[in-house]
Order: C-alpha cells, then sequence, then structure tokens
C-alpha cells in the first residue's frame, strides 16, 4: 500500500515537473524580434487576419519571448516583392500566395493552384503525408533559400463575375478577363485576353468596360469589392483555383538562428491557422453568396464544354511549362500522380454524401 502511495506520488511529481519545466526552457531562451510583411492588405481581414492570429499565438506559446511584427502589403514591403525580401533577408518572414511568383519560375505556382488541381483537403494530404510539402522546399531552398510554412487555404474559388453569358466555347474569345498565372494562359488558347489588375482597380475597369470580366475569391471578399453591382453574372467554379494555399515563408538563414523551441511553436502556430481559414471562409461565404444574389448577381454555372476545353488547354499548358522547365515537371508529376490516387477515393464517398444531401434538402 505504501509502495503504490509512494509510486503514485513520483508519477504525479514527475508530471508536475516535467509541466513547471516548460516554461522554464522557453525562459532561458533570449528575446527575438522579427518582422513579417503580408502580400495581402488589412482590408482582406480573413487573409490578413489569418496571419495575425499565428504571430498572436508565436507569442503566447513562447511567453512572449518570440514576437513578430505584422505589416500589411505595401507598409513595408511591396505584395510582390515579399519573396525577394525574405530571400535578401530585409524581413525574416512573409505571408503570399505563392503562385504569384510565378513569372521568376512556374514551379511556385503549385504551391497555391494551378488549373483543375488539388482542392483543399487532398492539397492538405499531399502536402503532409503524400510527399508535397518536401518536395516543394527541396525546390524552394534551391531556388530561392527558403522555407514555406502552409498557413491557410480559401477553399475552391468562385469564377468570377462577367458582364455577359458564357455559353460556348465562342464566348471566350476576345474577352478581356482579370485572370493571370498559368490561369490566364490557359484560358488565353481559348481565345481569352488575360488582364493582370490589383484588386483596387477591378472595379472601375469592369465599370468603364476597360474589361468584360473579373475574377477575385470567395463570397466574402468578393462581395466586399462591390463587383456584383457592375458585372451581373457570376460564374461557378474558379476551375483554375481548387484550392489555394497560402504559406508563411522564410530564409533558411533567418530559420536556422532560432531555438528548436521557437521553431517549433511557429510551426504550430501556422498549422493552427491553416486549419482555421478554412473554417472562417466557409462560415462566412453563405450570407456572403445570399447577400450578392438578393441585391441582383445571377449566380451560374460554366457550361461542361467550356470546362472540358479548359482542361485541354490546361494539359497544353502542362506539357509545354514540362518541356521548359525540369523543376515544374518534377513537381507536378508527383502532384498530379498523388491527385490521380485521390479523386476517385473522393468520388466514392465524400462527393456521393455531399450531392445526396444537397438534393436532400432542396
Amino acid at each position: 500500500m505504501e509502495r503504490r502511495s509512494f509510486l503514485n506520488k513520483a508519477t504525479v511529481g514527475a508530471t508536475a515537473g516535467a509541466i513547471v519545466g516548460a516554461p522554464a526552457i522557453v525562459r532561458a531562451q533570449p528575446a527575438i524580434r522579427w518582422r513579417l510583411a503580408s502580400s495581402f492588405p488589412k482590408s482582406l481581414d480573413t487573409l490578413f487576419g489569418t496571419v495575425e492570429h499565428v504571430v498572436q499565438r508565436v507569442g503566447q506559446i513562447t511567453g512572449g519571448k518570440f514576437q513578430i511584427s505584422v505589416h500589411a502589403a505595401g507598409e513595408i514591403v511591396p505584395p510582390l516583392q515579399v519573396l525577394d525580401a525574405a530571400q535578401a533577408g530585409t524581413i525574416e518572414l512573409a505571408h503570399t500566395a505563392l503562385y504569384y511568383f510565378f513569372g521568376k519560375e512556374p514551379s511556385w505556382s503549385l504551391a497555391c493552384a494551378i488549373p483543375f488541381g488539388l482542392n483543399c483537403r487532398q492539397y492538405n494530404s499531399w502536402w503532409h503525408y503524400g510527399g508535397g510539402g518536401k518536395l516543394f522546399n527541396e525546390f524552394a531552398n534551391k531556388a530561392a533559400g527558403v522555407q514555406a510554412f502552409l498557413c491557410g487555404n480559401t477553399g475552391a474559388q468562385m469564377g468570377g463575375f462577367f458582364r455577359k453569358e458564357i455559353n460556348t466555347v465562342e464566348d471566350l474569345k476576345g474577352l478581356k478577363f482579370r485572370i493571370a498565372g498559368m490561369a490566364g494562359q490557359m484560358l488565353a488558347k481559348l481565345g481569352v485576353v488575360p488582364q493582370q489588375l490589383p484588386a483596387g482597380d477591378i472595379y472601375s475597369s469592369l465599370e468603364k468596360g476597360a474589361i468584360d470580366a473579373a475574377e477575385w475569391t470567395v463570397p466574402y471578399d468578393d462581395e466586399k469589392l462591390g463587383l456584383h453591382k457592375v458585372a451581373k453574372y457570376y460564374y461557378y467554379p474558379g476551375f483554375w483555383e481548387g484550392g489555394p494555399a497560402l504559406h508563411v515563408i522564410g530564409s533558411q538563414k533567418a530559420l536556422a538562428t532560432l531555438p528548436p523551441e521557437y521553431r517549433a511553436a511557429l510551426e504550430v502556430a501556422c498549422e493552427e491557422g491553416n486549419a482555421l481559414m478554412m473554417a472562417k471562409y466557409d462560415f462566412l461565404n453563405p450570407p456572403a453568396l445570399k447577400k450578392m444574389i438578393g441585391a441582383g448577381a445571377v449566380l451560374k454555372a460554366f457550361p461542361r464544354p467550356v470546362m472540358e476545353a479548359a482542361y485541354k488547354a490546361a494539359q497544353e499548358v502542362y506539357a509545354e511549362t514540362s518541356a521548359k522547365s525540369a523543376d515544374f515537371k518534377k513537381l507536378s508529376d508527383h502532384y498530379f500522380a498523388y491527385q490521380r490516387e485521390l479523386v476517385p477515393w473522393f468520388r466514392v464517398n465524400e462527393n456521393t454524401f455531399d450531392d445526396f444531401m444537397a438534393t436532400i434538402r432542396r
């Protein structure tokens, strides 16, 4: 009886010691101050707000010893230069959509989204368990000396706002569409004239007729731009962004200076941000979509022949890009092989369940 009591007390004491000892480890570490630049403005409160949450959690986990200040797009670094700034050591961290750097090397797009690519859940699986994260970071380290931590996803985006209906592939010819990157290359093969415009110029360009259509993100963010007031037709799905992922990136040199406990805190906080961004968009999108429809937006699905033609064009873009970039070929072969394994499983179970629930409650 006394021996059992002693063992129980010893176990409790050891556990308590471990709990008490953990903060002591953090207290022994140096105070560190880093800066993080975002590619997004504060007005995009879910995209920008996610990284604000991440740095807050890092501070909490480290007892305030590791502090990261967050700077919106343009405050210290232009939104499309955050990768360069992290690489150069001007800032320690950045939060961005890595397909913004498609012009540097098309492989960056595979970290975020490409036409007819992985959805959010499939991407998370590829990144964490399918070897995608390891393979991509080998490229990122070689190309720019940076490491990427998965930190957010918008889920499948909308196809955008159009001033006219799209009923056939012919309707795309000559269409001036605000879209860029690999999606722009894909649609250019169908006669679309891709336009690259920042968010602040989209409304006025549509209103004046300088462009015929524009895609942005998801209903919650789209509604803020008010595009439904100047372009009636709201198309879905944005088949070029089935699950665009966001990342926190940092230079390998800077990350190497972090105590292991701080690095772990950053990784854990990014994972929390990754989960919360998708959950928040799922909460915000339904009422935003209803609000725009109530204000006159007409919800339309892209006709299947249009999507099939776009799919064929995308395969041509991938073949052409792979012929020019060995890195893109290596990454995309791995990416699409994983997608081929996942899609049948989603079709058998998840999609069947979702389709039933969507139709039974009509």
